[in-house]
C-alpha cells in the first residue's frame, strides 16, 4: 500500500461505526496488513501470533500493542500498555488505546503523542506510517491534507471519466487536465481568503447545484466564466449574480473554453468533500509531486508513491547556490551596500528544470531564494518591500501537460504563501489577483528543445518556436520572451527519467540518437538521464550557467563512465560536486527506493570540489577535493579498462564451462533418480553443476561429465550414449561454426575450462544489488561451475576472503556496473583491475582464516540457502554467525589496507582507485590525457 490508499482505509474506518471487537485488527488492516496476518493475530493457541499480555490487547511484535477500553479509561489504558512487560520484550513501535470516543497513541521511539476525538484519528494517519514500513517522510505526518487531497481528487477524477468517458480521449485530455488544475486553484483560492470569503466556491456549489447533480456542471462552468470575465465587461457578459461574487483571476487560467464535464451524485459528493479539507494546509513542496499521477494514466496505479522530500531537493540546490548565497549574506553581514549587491543579484537567478514534473525542485529553490531576500530586506530595514524574485526566472520543461500546469499552478500558491508570510495577507491578496499571463512553464520533449530559446543567456527579443507556450491561454507557434535579468546566472536542476536501455521506447531511443550519434557510436547502452547532461553541458558553453542533475548512480559505473563522461568533459565542465549513492525513497509501504547520485558539473569549477557521502552509521560526511572523477571518487580522472590478467598477485579467474548441449548433458534431481544409474556410473561420470541460480537459491543440478581417456566406456551406457549422440546432431545443426566443431567431441562441454577434479571458488555473474556482500562459495572437488558464474581454480582459499569482503563489492558496483538492478561481476573488469597491496605470509594466513570463519558459519545454518542467509532483511535477524564472520573479514582485510576501518564506501573507492592509478602507471599502460589525468590501460 502507499500512503493514499493507508489515508483512505484509515478514513474510511474512522467514519464506519466503532464495533470495538473488530477495531485492532481493521485499523492494522488498514496500514497494509494482509488477511493471513490478521488471522493468525486473531487465531488462539499455540498459532496465535498475538503477543499480547494484557485481557483484550493485541499486540503485533515489533509493530504496535493496542487495546479496546470500556469508555472513560483511555489514559488509564495507555499507561498499562506503556508499562507492559510485553512492549519492552518485543520490541512494540506504538501503543494505542481507545474506547471508541476518544483515542490516544505514543510513539515510543521518540515519544511523540497524539489524542483525539476518536473520529478525528484519521487526520493523524500520518503518525502511524511506520507501521506500513513507511519511515523516511516526517513531512508526511505534519502536512496529511496533502495525502488526503490527493485521494479525493483521484476518486473524484476517476468518477468524472466514468461519466464522461469521452473526456478521457486523447484530444479532451488536456481540457479535462486544465478543468482539474481550475478546481486545484479555486479549492486553495477560497480558503485563502483570495476570493475575499472563506469557503465561498464550495458553498455556492452546495447552494446552486442540485442535490442531483444535473446542473452541477452549469453551475462551475458560470463560475468559471466569472473568473474570466473582468469586472467592468461583467454586465454586458450576463453573468449571473451569484457568480458576480467572485474576483476576475483569468491570467490564462480562467480563459478559453468553460465547458465543464457532467457530475453524478458520487462526483458532485466528492467535490464538496474535498473542498471542505482545509486547502490553507496545502504544501506546494510537495501536494504537486503527488497530484500529477491523478492524470497519468499509467501512473495512477502508484497514486501517491510520487513524493520528492524537501530535504532530498536540497541536496541537489544548496551545493549548486544556496550554499553559496546563504555564504555571501553571512559575509555581508549588516553592509547596507553589499545587501543591496546580494539582493541585486538575487532577482537575476534563473532556475531552469527541464524536466520540471509537478515543479518541485523550481518551487523549493523559489521559497528559499525568498527567505534569503526577506533576511536581506529585514537587516537592511526594508522588511515591508516588495519582492523583486521574478516568477518568470522559474523556468520548466515538463513532456506531461497536466503535471506541466500543476507545476506552475505550484509555483503560483507558493508565491502567496511567500507574500502572506513575508508581507501580510491583506498585501499578498492584492497583489495576487488577475493572475499574470506570463508563462514560465513548456510543455514539451526536453530533449528535442532548444533550451538556449527557453532559456536563453541573452535578455530582450528571444523568438521562440514551439507548441504550447501559453499554458493556460491559447495555442501560438511563435512568441517573445523578454527577460529582466540580462547577465545573471543560470542553475539546471531536477529528476530527469532515468530509464535505462532496455526500458526506453523506440521514440526515447531516437531522442538519445539525436544527442549522441555524431559523438560517439556506443550510445545506445546509454541511461535515459544521459540526454540531460549532455544538454546540460552543452548548454554551459554558451552562458553562465551550472547544472546539477538526480541521476541512477548507474551512469557512473561500469560501461557507462568511458561512453558519457569523456563527452562531457570535452566540453569544458568538470563535476564540482556529487553525492554519491542513496536512497530516494517514495510513499510506497516497505519500499527502498531507487539508488541513486547527485552530480554537479560547471564548465568554471572551483579548485575546491564537495563530495557528499553517507557513512556507516548513516550520517552525511562532507569531503573537499581537488578532482571528482565520473566513478564520483576524489581523485584523478582515471577510466578502468579490462585487463586479460590479474595486476595484483592473485588467481586467475575464468568463466565456467559452456555446455552448448541443448540440455542433453545437464540432467535435473529427477531426472538423474528416474534414470537410476549404478553407483559406479555415478561415480564416473556423474557431477554436480552449479550456475549463479544454482549456488544462490540452492537447487540441485547434475551433468554428464566424461574424460577424454573415458569416451569409450561411456558409449556403452545406453542412456548416456543416447544423450551424446543428441549432442552431436545439436551441434551439427547450429549457425555457428564454433558449436558445429565442437560436435567432433559431442562428449565434452563446447568450452571446457576445467579439469573437474580442482577444489573451485565460485563467483555469480549476476547478483542482487539488496545484499551486503558478493555471494561467493567454495566448492569440493569434483563441483563443476557452469559459463552462468565465475571461476578460481585450486586457488589459496584467502582469495575468496577478497572476493567476500565489502571492499570488493563496492570496486565491483563501481567498475562493472549492474545488469538491470543487480550487480554484474567481470573477470577481466572487476577481478584483474582490483587493487591488492602485496600480503605477507601472515596477511595471507589471517584472510584464509576469515574464509573458513565465513563458510563455517554458513555451514551453521543448513541447509539455509545464501539466498536465505544474505537476505538484507534476515541476515542480522536469523544468521548473525555470517555478519559476524563477514565483519570480522572485512576489519582484518581493511586493516591491511589502511590501517584501520574505511568510514564508508566512498573512502573505500578513494584507496582503491589510488592504488589502481598507481599500478597502472607502474605497468606503463597509463596515458594521459590533455589534463594530464591518468587513463588506465588494458
Amino acid at each position: 500500500m502507499n500512503a493514499v490508499e493507508i489515508e483512505e482505509a484509515v478514513s474510511q474506518l474512522a467514519e464506519a461505526p466503532f464495533d470495538p471487537e473488530a477495531f485492532p485488527y481493521a485499523f492494522l488492516e488498514a496500514f497494509g496488513n494482509k488477511a493471513t496476518t490478521i488471522k493468525r493475530l486473531k487465531s488462539t493457541g499455540k498459532a496465535s501470533t498475538n503477543q499480547s499480555d494484557l485481557p483484550g490487547g493485541v499486540l503485533q511484535r515489533n509493530n504496535i500493542h493496542l487495546k479496546v477500553c470500556q469508555e472513560g479509561e483511555v489514559t488509564a489504558t495507555l499507561t498499562a500498555l506503556h508499562e507492559s512487560p510485553a512492549t519492552t520484550r518485543y520490541k512494540v513501535k506504538f501503543i494505542l488505546a481507545t474506547d471508541g470516543k476518544t483515542l490516544e497513541a505514543e510513539s515510543l521511539g521518540d515519544g511523540e503523542t497524539v489524542a483525539c476525538d476518536y473520529p478525528d484519528f484519521a487526520d493523524h494517519f500520518g503518525f502511524f506510517l511506520a507501521l506500513a514500513g513507511i519511515t523516511t517522510v516526517r513531512q508526511i505526518r505534519e502536512n496529511a491534507v496533502d495525502i488526503k487531497a490527493t485521494g479525493r481528487l483521484n476518486r473524484l477524477y476517476m468518477e468524472l471519466l466514468k461519466q464522461n468517458p469521452d473526456w478521457d480521449k486523447a484530444e479532451n485530455r488536456e481540457m479535462f487536465n486544465h478543468f482539474m488544475a481550475r478546481l486545484i486553484f479555486c479549492f486553495f483560492a477560497e480558503d485563502t481568503n483570495i476570493f475575499h470569503s472563506e469557503g465561498l466556491f464550495t458553498q455556492t456549489i452546495t447552494q446552486m447545484s442540485a442535490a442531483d447533480a444535473s446542473n452541477t456542471h452549469e453551475v462551475l462552468s458560470e463560475l468559471f466564466r466569472a473568473m474570466a470575465t473582468p469586472l467592468e465587461e461583467r454586465g454586458a457578459a450576463g453573468i449571473r449574480n451569484w457568480a458576480d461574487r467572485f474576483p476576475y483571476v483569468n491570467g490564462g487560467l480562467f480563459s478559453g473554453s468553460v465547458e465543464v464535464p457532467r457530475f453524478s451524485k458520487v462526483a458532485r459528493s466528492y467535490l464538496l468533500h474535498v473542498g471542505n479539507l482545509d486547502w490553507k494546509r496545502i504544501n506546494p513542496d510537495i501536494f504537486g509531486s503527488m497530484i500529477q499521477a491523478v492524470a497519468d494514466e499509467e501512473e495512477r496505479g502508484a497514486l501517491g508513491m510520487h513524493y520528492t522530500s524537501v530535504p532530498n531537493i536540497l541536496k541537489v540546490l544548496n551545493p549548486l547556490f544556496l550554499d553559496d548565497l546563504r555564504e555571501q549574506l553571512a559575509a555581508a553581514g549588516k553592509n547596507g551596500r553589499k545587501l543591496l549587491h546580494l539582493r541585486q543579484r538575487l532577482a537575476k537567478i534563473r532556475i531552469f528544470d527541464p524536466a520540471c514534473g509537478s515543479g518541485n525542485f523550481l518551487v523549493i529553490a523559489y521559497k528559499e531564494m525568498r527567505k534569503i531576500e526577506a533576511k536581506i530586506n529585514e537587516l537592511r530595514g526594508e522588511s515591508d518591500r516588495r519582492s523583486e524574485i521574478p516568477l518568470t526566472n522559474f523556468r520548466g520543461i515538463e513532456i506531461r501537460h497536466f503535471a506541466a500546469e500543476v507545476a506552475r499552478l505550484a509555483l503560483t500558491i507558493a508565491e502567496y504563501q511567500c507574500n502572506v508570510l513575508y508581507l501580510g495577507q491583506q498585501e499578498a491578496r492584492s497583489m495576487f489577483l488577475p493572475l499574470k499571463n506570463d508563462n514560465w512553464i513548456t510543455c514539451g520533449n526536453a530533449l528535442r528543445l532548444d533550451w538556449l530559446s527557453l532559456c536563453p543567456p541573452t535578455g530582450t527579443g528571444v523568438k521562440v518556436q514551439r507548441e504550447d507556450l501559453d499554458l493556460w491561454g491559447e495555442t501560438r507557434d511563435e512568441a517573445e520572451i523578454e527577460f529582466e535579468n540580462e547577465g545573471g546566472e543560470t542553475y539546471i536542476c531536477g529528476n530527469p527519467p532515468y530509464l535505462g536501455s532496455t526500458w526506453q521506447s523506440p521514440e526515447q531511443k531516437d531522442d538519445l540518437k539525436q544527442i549522441f550519434d555524431s559523438r560517439t557510436k556506443n550510445w545506445k547502452s546509454l541511461d535515459y538521464v544521459a540526454g540531460w547532461f549532455m544538454k546540460a553541458a552543452d548548454y554551459g558553453t554558451r552562458t553562465n550557467a551550472a547544472a546539477a542533475f538526480v541521476s541512477t548512480n548507474s551512469i557512473c559505473q561500469g560501461q557507462q563512465v568511458p561512453i558519457l563522461w569523456p563527452l562531457i568533459f570535452e566540453t569544458g565542465h568538470e563535476i564540482n560536486f556529487a553525492h554519491t549513492s542513496f536512497k530516494w525513497a517514495n510513499l510506497a509501504s516497505y519500499n527502498a527506493g531507487v539508488t541513486v547520485v547527485i552530480v554537479g558539473i560547471s564548465n568554471h569549477a572551483g579548485k575546491v570540489r564537495y563530495l557528499f557521502s553517507i557513512d556507516d552509521q548513516n550520517q552525511t560526511i562532507v569531503k573537499e577535493s581537488e578532482n571528482i572523477n565520473a566513478y564520483l571518487v576524489s581523485g584523478e580522472n582515471v577510466t578502468v579498462e579490462k585487463a586479460t590478467k590479474p595486476l595484483a598477485e592473485v588467481s586467475e579467474m575464468t568463466k565456467g564451462n559452456q555446455p552448448a548441449d541443448g540440455g542433453n548433458l545437464l540432467l535435473s534431481r529427477s531426472e538423474l533418480d528416474n534414470i537410476q544409474f549404478s553407483p559406479e556410473v555415478k561415480k564416473q561420470f556423474i557431477r554436480v553443476i552449479l550456475g549463479s541460480e544454482e549456488f544462490i537459491r540452492g537447487k540441485q543440478r547434475y551433468c554428464i561429465w566424461i574424460k577424454d581417456e573415458d569416451v569409450k566406456t561411456a558409449y556403452d551406457h545406453p542412456v548416456i550414449s543416447h544423450r551424446l549422440k543428441a549432442v552431436q546432431e545439436m551441434r551439427l545443426s547450429s549457425s555457428k561454426a564454433a558449436t558445429r566443431q565442437s560436435a567432433k567431441y559431442s562428449h565434452q562441454f563446447s568450452e571446457v575450462r576445467q579439469k573437474g577434479d580442482e577444489q573451485t571458488v565460485i563467483i555469480p555473474s549476476v547478483s542482487s544489488e539488496s545484499r551486503d556482500y558478493l555471494p561467493v562459495g567454495f566448492l569440493p572437488k569434483g563441483s563443476i561451475v557452469t559459463n552462468l558464474a565465475f571461476a578460481l581454480f585450486n586457488p589459496p582459499l584467502w582469495n575468496m576472503a577478497l572476493i567476500a569482503s565489502r571492499l570488493h563489492l563496492v570496486w565491483i558496483a563501481t567498475v562493472c556496473g549492474k545488469l538491470k538492478t543487480d550487480f554484474r561481476y567481470s573477470n577481466t573488469l572487476g577481478w584483474n583491475t582490483f587493487p591488492v597491496p602485496t600480503l605477507t605470509e601472515q596477511n595471507k594466513a589471517d584472510l584464509t582464516r576469515c574464509a573458513e570463519d565465513i563458510l563455517l558459519a554458513r555451514e551453521h545454518y543448513f541447509p539455509a540457502t545464501i539466498a536465505d542467509m544474505y537476505d538484507p532483511e534476515r541476515m542480522d535477524r536469523e544468521f548473525p554467525l555470517v555478519r559476524e564472520a563477514h565483519d570480522r573479514n572485512d576489519e582484518i582485510l581493511e586493516r591491511i589496507y589502511i590501517g584501520r576501518r574505511f568510514k564508508n564506501d566512498t573512502e573505500r573507492l578513494e584507496k582503491l582507485f589510488e592504488m589502481y592509478t598507481e599500478m597502472t602507471s607502474h605497468q606503463g599502460t597509463g596515458k594521459k590525457t590533455k589534463k594530464g589525468k591518468t587513463k588506465g590501460g588494458k
